[in-house]
């Protein structure tokens, strides 16, 4: 199961929300969110469990806690809706 988890401080590192979510059971993946320009994190991340039971009984117990001096957003993520076609700008035909 993907899990969303947000509100995170600045200097949240992958190997953190590994070691929170891996008291729960086995962290397939970890996936912070950063800015593509300055490489600074974006406050949200994406952490992969494959046992669901692991997963929700992490979301039940990390969501509000405390990491780093913020109450962090936990739950289950939502698959990416598609937008549609993206528009260009100033095309000239």
């Amino acid at each position: 199961m993907q899990i969303y988890v947000g509100n995170l401080a600045y200097g949240v590192a992958d190997t953190d929300l590994t070691e929170a979510f891996s008291k729960f059971g086995n962290v397939a993946s970890v996936n912070l969110i950063k800015d593509r320009t300055t490489g600074q994190s974006k406050g949200f991340g994406f952490v992969d469990m494959p046992k669901n039971s692991e997963a929700d009984t992490a979301i039940k117990a990390l969501n509000g806690s405390m990491l780093q001096g913020r109450p962090i957003k936990v739950n289950q993520s939502e698959p990416k809706k598609d937008s549609g076609p993206r528009g260009g700008g100033n095309r000239r035909y």
